[in-house]
């Protein structure tokens, strides 16, 4: 069994630090909406991808521009519709007469941060093209793989009440989010502070994230991804993780359960959850948090996650 290094204390307090301050300056442009930040967090630290789900005007946008203005690296955005093409997203080959020779013109997903905007907007085709660089960091253009520099995060975003001129996310697709982020209505409080900050003053509906500071370089996300990706996860929650997943597979209302991936999507985002609430060392309740964002197995298997979350809170609170 190999033996599994955690933190040391000077490094996690650092790392806190640096995620408490990220919290705080997208707080300055996002109001409310917590839970959510929260997850988009936990899945930049897991090194995953995130597909964030809401009606529009709920702050999908400017959540992911907020938290890109966190980090000094380079953000790129694509806005997807029905004509988008596959090259459109990850760059093609052009002939340049003047060199006489072809060259490489990259497309927008070489970047640290994408915003992929209404990603089912653009047919089946279009989507395909972001899978190889979402499960590899690399894209290949003619032949030619070219690799992307780390941290590299694709933030989706779709709209579920609009289905005329769609096109639902094939499972291919959907299995290389680490996390689906829903995105509700802000509370009557939340509601009445984002109006006043967004309407006084400020002319149009431009999103301003420009009071958003630059707080980390790309290489200080990585070490911060080292770091959580070396918080301790001991045998029974490791175990208890891969139960949930194959639990999948037999649930009745689950039509295909989740492989192995699965496990290791919770795995990997409890130790984020657990570095997001100042732990070193991922517990149950981190687990099944990230099994409920991670959302492997549909509406059933959410359910067997949440009667699960309610009986260890139960247990938890019969300790004291």
């Amino acid at each position: 069994m190999s033996q599994q290094i955690a933190p040391n204390a000077e490094q996690f307090a650092q790392a806190a630090k640096l995620i408490d301050a990220m919290r705080a300056e997208v707080g300055k442009a996002v109001v409310g909406q917590d839970q959510v930040l929260e997850q988009v967090l936990c899945a930049l630290l897991a090194g995953g991808h995130v597909l964030v789900e809401g009606v529009p005007g709920l702050g999908k946008t400017l959540l992911v521009r907020a938290l890109a203005q966190t980090i000094t690296g380079k953000f790129g955005r694509i806005q997807f519709t029905p004509d988008l093409m596959p090259a459109d997203v990850t760059g093609h080959t052009l002939y340049d007469p003047k060199n006489q020779a072809f060259t490489t013109r990259r497309g927008p997903v070489f970047c640290n941060l994408l915003l992929a905007d209404e990603i089912n907007r653009a047919p089946a085709k279009t989507q395909a093209a972001l899978l190889e660089v979402m499960q590899e960091g690399q894209v290949t253009i003619e032949g030619e793989a070219l690799t992307l520099e780390p941290p590299f995060m694709v933030l989706a975003t779709q709209n579920p009440i609009e289905q005329e001129g769609t096109y639902a996310l094939p499972e291919a697709q959907l299995d290389r989010f680490l996390l689906k982020v829903k995105i509700d209505y802000p509370s009557d409080k939340e509601e009445a502070a984002l109006v006043r900050k967004v309407t006084e003053g400020k002319v149009g509906d431009r999103l301003d994230v420009t009071q958003v500071a630059a707080l980390i370089k790309p290489a200080t996300v990585v070490s911060l991804q080292a770091v959580v990706a070396s918080i301790r996860v001991d045998e029974q929650v490791l175990d208890y993780a891969l139960r949930l997943a194959r639990a999948t597979r037999r649930w009745a209302g689950v039509a295909a359960g989740a492989g192995p991936r699965g496990g290791i999507s919770i795995v990997r985002a409890a130790r984020a959850a657990a570095a997001l609430a100042g732990l070193s060392r991922a517990d149950a309740e981190q687990l099944l948090d990230a099994a409920a964002g991670h959302e492997p197995g549909g509406a059933e298997f959410m359910r067997l996650v949440h009667s699960a979350q309610r009986v260890h809170h139960s247990l938890e609170g019969g300790k004291g």
